[in-house]
């Protein structure tokens, strides 16, 4: 029998091959050990009753996990995209919608943290934002304060190719919100949401925008519609409604036309979804394994590995999984402010890889595993599901990837055919 520690589950990037730091190995880590203790044992309840997985934040604030993108002089790990992507795609493998939900909480302070501090702002902005967002961290790592990202209105704003439609109204001492979001992650279980919004003006413009901390109890805010997707049903993305709602001018985590330079200079930023789904990817090639040797646990320990079909088809989810984990790992190197052409679309590529690789491999998990692997005591069922969303998300849905690949392939910027 093996022991303990010999049946954990090996690392996704081995720490010596892949060179990660002693930080980014730690990280990890904590994070499967969490997975493999905890959350995959809870996977099946949120997502059999559409319900938020308070119980793996609960644990992500014991453990220090909830503020791993704070700034270590504010109390948390300091992580960058890259650490914070590592670690979080540990946890995909264990709970999609924990992963996923936990990418909208992290990108309220990588996007104000690591990233931030990458971009242009004046001294005096530098000092107000600074002092602000000392507030919001104080809340994440003190109190355990989770915060959402609510980014989709159903139009073309959150593809980037117009204002968001969220308008800010200036008032003495703070702003006044009205709009709406949907399909907006922890709905009705977040402390805050991050919302990004217009600043009300004659002529409304991207570079206007805001981005606010609303607190969740706060007058005018509500929580609409009914939540029972497909997949990813622990993330609970019911629309949020602002009717009239203030906020002061504290809320603010960037300051005003922050957010515009950063979308433009750091678009690695809207990466953050793809560690969710390249856990999965993990998970279905991991579990592939395991039926097939006999090795589910609560299932009888038959072996179907001697089966020539099932060996072909194992070879072929692991080159595919290498693949996508290869070219993820090159693109989260490369993420910094104002990359260059090459990047940026090898980034498109690597967000189309990593949701259409992972769908690929949950449905060839399910082909060669047989229908018994289609129960719902098993996770196979769920990660093809939850896998099945990653290419419908904005703002780089695959089309959209494929589009942006397409034209910047083909255009320099300002080129046109007149």
């Amino acid at each position: 029998m093996a022991s303990r520690d010999e049946q954990r589950d090996a690392p996704m990037f081995d720490p010596d091959y892949y060179g990660l730091t002693g930080e980014q190995a730690a990280l990890c880590t904590a994070a499967r050990r969490l997975g493999e203790e905890s959350f995959a044992s809870r996977a099946d309840e949120w997502d059999r009753d559409a319900i938020f997985p308070m119980a793996n934040y609960r644990d992500l604030h014991e453990t220090g996990l909830l503020a791993v993108c704070v700034p270590k002089e504010h109390g948390g790990h300091g992580a960058d995209l890259k650490t914070y992507s590592l670690m979080a795609a540990e946890i995909g493998r264990y709970c999609g919608s924990t992963a996923l939900t936990f990418n909208m909480h992290v990108s309220s302070c990588l996007w104000t943290g690591a990233l931030a501090d990458d971009l242009p702002m004046t001294a005096a902005q530098r000092r107000e934002h600074n002092r602000r967002r000392a507030l919001h961290y104080d809340r994440i790592v003190d109190k355990g304060a989770i915060y959402a990202q609510p980014f989709s209105e159903g139009g073309a704003a959150a593809a980037g190719f117009r204002p968001f439609g969220t308008l800010a109204d200036r008032v003495e001492g703070g702003w006044v919100i009205n709009g709406k979001k949907i399909f907006a992650s922890l709905a009705g279980s977040a402390d805050y949401y991050g919302v990004l919004c217009t600043e009300k003006k004659e002529n409304l413009s991207r570079r206007d925008t805001m981005y606010f901390a609303v607190p969740a109890d706060a007058e005018g805010v509500s929580v609409i519609g009914d939540w029972d997707p497909l997949g990813m049903r622990g993330t609970v993305s019911r629309d949020l409604l602002f009717e009239n709602v203030f906020v002061s001018d504290d809320a603010a985590l960037m300051p005003k036309g922050v957010y515009f330079e950063a979308a433009t200079r750091w678009p690695h930023m809207f990466t953050t979804l793809t560690p969710s789904y390249m856990g999965i990817a993990q998970a279905a090639y991991d579990f592939t394994v395991r039926y097939l040797r006999g090795e589910v646990p609560g299932m009888p320990p038959v072996r179907r590995r001697m089966y020539p079909t099932k060996q072909h088809a194992v070879a072929e989810m692991l080159i595919a999984l290498e693949q996508a984990k290869a070219l993820w790992f090159q693109m989260l190197g490369e993420a910094r402010p104002n990359p260059s052409k090459a990047s940026v679309l090898r980034a498109y590529c690597t967000q189309y890889t990593v949701m259409e690789t992972a769908n690929d491999l949950c449905q060839k998990a399910i082909r060669t595993c047989g229908g018994q692997s289609m129960l719902k005591s098993l996770p196979l069922e769920r990660l093809y599901r939850d896998s099945r969303c990653g290419s419908l998300m904005l703002p780089w849905t695959a089309e959209l990837c494929i589009d942006k690949l397409g034209r910047e392939a083909l255009y320099e910027r300002g080129e046109d055919d007149e």
